[in-house]
């Protein structure tokens, strides 16, 4: 039960970090915010940290690379797109790249059964999450989807950086070395936000509930989660992401949109219930051997 808290928690805190960065978006757009996002998350991870990167072999290394790229690519595309799409629409879209990794990872057939729920919740929602009326802006789901296969990506990356290193100073070299990834697109951006009180105190905010907190939260959970389990707890995402949306943008849902918020629930419900009861059915279930020879 803790595991799915810890993933509750990292959801509420990133989709209402990503609601106060759209206010950021006038002062330094998309990819600065992003770029401050990752930058300040970066350095208040390091400070507390500390990682012994002097230690570390080729291979954490690498696996701080790839997640960290990751990190830089997914936060890039899905500001972007929502620069350009309602929040809760953005995340309902970018949540196929963590949906789609689930089925291709699970061995059970009752594994699917919750991502086929969650897919349906996940399209009505998208059907419906837009309040502004008429079709979606084709750019902005483009970067939707391109962020939700980044999303796959780092859950990926994460699940590895967790195996590999110790403590949380993976994840501080990794965002790191997302920020540094985009700062020949966002560097201006950034200046001109935090050249004001009130943009380096949304900065701040944004990092730390958009970057700090959720990813801590995360690697914690991958340790303790399979992959494919934690795929589909994160449909969780749309629905806190359309409620952020609603109490700190003014962003409405419409009763269709409601039961789209049903079945993504019930969907993460069954896979907490799955979850739980693995590990005692398979304990139950006899050992079978190859003969040697």
């Amino acid at each position: 039960m803790g595991s799915i808290l810890l993933v509750i928690g990292s959801c509420t805190s990133l989709q209402f970090g990503a609601a106060l960065a759209v206010h950021l978006f006038a002062l330094g757009g998309s990819t600065g915010t992003t770029l401050l996002r990752l930058g300040l998350a970066a350095l208040v991870l390091l400070l507390l940290v500390r990682p012994r990167v002097r230690a570390w072999t080729r291979v954490q290394w690498r696996a701080a690379l790839v997640l960290g790229l990751s990190l830089g690519a997914m936060n890039g595309c899905f500001y972007t797109a929502l620069s350009r799409i309602d929040l809760g629409t953005a995340v309902t879209i970018e949540f196929l790249g963590p949906l789609t990794l689930s089925a291709v990872l699970s061995r059970r057939a009752r594994d699917l059964v919750w991502v086929g729920l969650a897919l349906v919740g996940v399209v009505v929602l998208g059907l419906t999450g837009e309040h502004h009326g008429g079709s979606l802006d084709p750019v902005g789901v483009t970067f939707a989807l391109l962020a939700g296969a980044c999303w796959a990506a780092y859950i990926l990356a994460s699940a590895r950086v967790g195996r590999v290193t110790e403590g949380h100073g993976g994840l501080a070299v990794a965002t790191a070395v997302g920020a540094l990834a985009l700062v020949p697109f966002g560097a201006s951006g950034a200046l001109h936000a935090v050249s004001t009180p009130h943009g380096l105190l949304l900065a701040l905010g944004t990092a730390v509930l958009a970057s700090v907190v959720p990813y801590s939260l995360e690697l914690a959970a991958l340790r303790r989660l399979p992959q494919r389990t934690f795929g589909v707890l994160l449909s969780l995402e749309p629905v806190i992401a359309s409620l952020a949306g609603w109490v700190l943008l003014g962003q409405g849902m419409t009763v269709l949109g409601g039961v789209g918020v049903v079945l993504v629930v019930a969907a993460s419900a069954g896979a907490t219930w799955t979850a739980a009861r693995g590990p005692v059915e398979e304990a139950r279930e006899p050992v079978l051997t190859t003969p040697a020879g």
